[in-house]
């Protein structure tokens, strides 16, 4: 488990959450309950946050920090990675993708807009509760919020692509740890999106898990906290 009276060495973490999850996706993360040198906790941020830009605005005042993202939230920690490269101690990246849509032209392996769509509608009809496959006895990290919010996040879904900007920041080289997360057959993104960052991020840690699921900080948060705490 995490040591949480443990002294820290020199960077916050910043935690940015998925599209449509609460803050109970990081439920069983030991590291959320400890804090760095400085007394600080980590910062985690909602998807509206992200959309909103909050976590660009933390990095803008300075400071180096461990970032973990995950799904929509580990496409906000690839953009932000390449844009503040120094301040960078770490990137933990969990079922992320630089592309969520697929793209035919290219063989990009991503979500067709229909199973975009279909996926949005079982949200909306199940309140979030276990859409994604969670197990009974493990906190709940999906919600439903509110409508113009998540229309707001499924438009950033679609339209999000930073493959040529993650190529051109670190294709030569990654001044910082990387950690990749995946399950091999998770339904929402897919596991060649991990093998992807991992030929850009060539001294990158890959693990992937052999299940389904989405929700891997739930189902593997012991993993999780082993990368936070080497990239610290």
């Amino acid at each position: 488990g995490w040591n949480t009276g443990m002294e820290k060495k020199t960077a916050g973490i910043i935690v940015l959450n998925g599209w449509a999850a609460s803050s109970h996706a990081w439920d069983l993360c030991g590291f959320m309950k400890t804090h760095t040198h400085d007394g600080e906790s980590p910062l985690l941020f909602s998807y509206v946050d992200q959309l909103d830009a909050k976590p660009e605005a933390v990095f803008e005042k300075g400071g180096r920090f461990v970032l973990a993202g995950w799904s929509m939230g580990g496409s906000s920690a690839l953009r932000i990675a390449y844009r503040y490269p120094d301040q960078v101690a770490g990137l933990v990246l969990i079922a992320a993708t630089p592309r969520m849509m697929e793209d035919k032209e290219s063989g990009w392996k991503g979500m067709s807009p229909r199973r975009l769509e279909a996926l949005r509608k079982g949200l909306e009809l199940t309140q979030g509760q276990g859409f994604f496959g969670v197990p009974d006895d493990k906190p709940n990290p999906y919600m439903m919020d509110a409508p113009d919010n998540l229309e707001r996040g499924l438009k950033y879904l679609l339209e999000t692509d930073i493959r040529s900007e993650i190529q051109n920041a670190f294709g030569e080289g990654c001044p910082f740890p990387v950690h990749i997360f995946q399950c091999e057959h998770d339904g929402i993104v897919r596991s060649s999106n991990a093998r992807w960052l991992n030929e850009v991020f060539r001294d990158a840690h890959l693990h992937l898990e052999p299940g389904s699921e989405h929700a891997f900080t739930i189902n593997y948060p012991e993993l999780i906290d082993q990368a936070i705490s080497s990239c610290i």
